[in-house]
């Protein structure tokens, strides 16, 4: 009785007006994020070489003014996601088949843990006032420890099959279940719909980019494999029609990116 007091209470907390605010906000922060990463990624189609990833764009948000205090917004933000993410992995799925309640919960999981490193990531430049890191890539810590290269392989069969799934998610309009419409009425549900279609599918292009850099970089038991997304993106516009492709899918990005604010308005609470 006492346990499941104290669990009422807890879920009570996490889905408290206050953290579901800031949770929203967090999503408005992941949007911003990803229309910076599609402006970053533009610019490597023009030929600049500027970081693309998601450090990178919060490199920057810190590079302007006030941004090292909207990096310490933005890392709130994200971490009133993962509490809320995490809320949903333990109490919103009760009632549901098995099989969909393990599916969902994965998912709350894997966005909780994304959300997290972003959060890090945001803070970690906040509080070096913007300084560009001189941290080791993951890949280079990864190859030093044993078993190195597997677990880089690994790490981007993960990327691969997360960019996977974020593709599925957008064709079979998945993403709709956190989404509460009734109110949106028939124009907006149809414009909210058909911009998670392409946002998602295009978030799942960018995250297996490194993947599949991953994957090479363990095969080749290279360390110094580019491995980020900027490496990836860079990669592609070195190919032919490759600066049209990255237009393309900074389209698809920005298109995330806008997914993010419809989703931080209807988001189930």
């Amino acid at each position: 009785m006492v346990s499941e007091t104290t669990g009422a209470a807890a879920r009570d907390v996490v889905r408290s007006a206050p953290v579901v605010m800031l949770g929203r906000g967090g999503l408005v922060a992941y949007g911003v994020v990803h229309l910076l990463v599609a402006a970053l990624a533009v610019q490597v189609a023009l030929g600049d070489r500027e970081r693309v990833d998601k450090k990178g764009a919060l490199q920057t948000i810190a590079e302007q003014w006030p941004g090292v205090a909207l990096l310490w917004v933005i890392t709130v933000g994200l971490s009133a996601l993962v509490v809320w993410q995490l809320a949903e992995a333990v109490w919103g799925h009760r009632g549901t088949p098995v099989g969909n309640r393990v599916l969902r919960t994965a998912v709350n999981l894997a966005e909780a843990a994304l959300f997290g490193v972003l959060a890090w990531s945001a803070a970690s430049i906040a509080a070096s006032a913007g300084a560009p890191s001189k941290q080791p890539s993951f890949a280079t810590v990864v190859f030093g420890l044993p078993g190195g290269p597997f677990l880089v392989g690994l790490a981007g069969v993960g990327l691969v099959v997360g960019g996977g799934y974020a593709v599925y998610r957008g064709i079979t309009h998945a993403f709709l279940r956190e989404l509460d419409l009734a109110g949106a009425g028939l124009n907006r549900s149809q414009l909210v719909t058909r911009i998670g279609q392409i946002g998602w599918a295009a978030l799942g292009v960018a995250y297996g980019i490194p993947g599949v850099l991953l994957v090479v970089g363990a095969v080749r038991f290279d360390p110094a494999q580019p491995t980020g997304l900027d490496a990836g993106l860079q990669a592609v516009a070195g190919q032919p029609y490759g600066p049209v492709v990255l237009v393309v899918l900074a389209l698809g990005l920005v298109a995330f990116g806008v997914h993010c604010f419809f989703d931080a308005r209807y988001r189930k609470a």
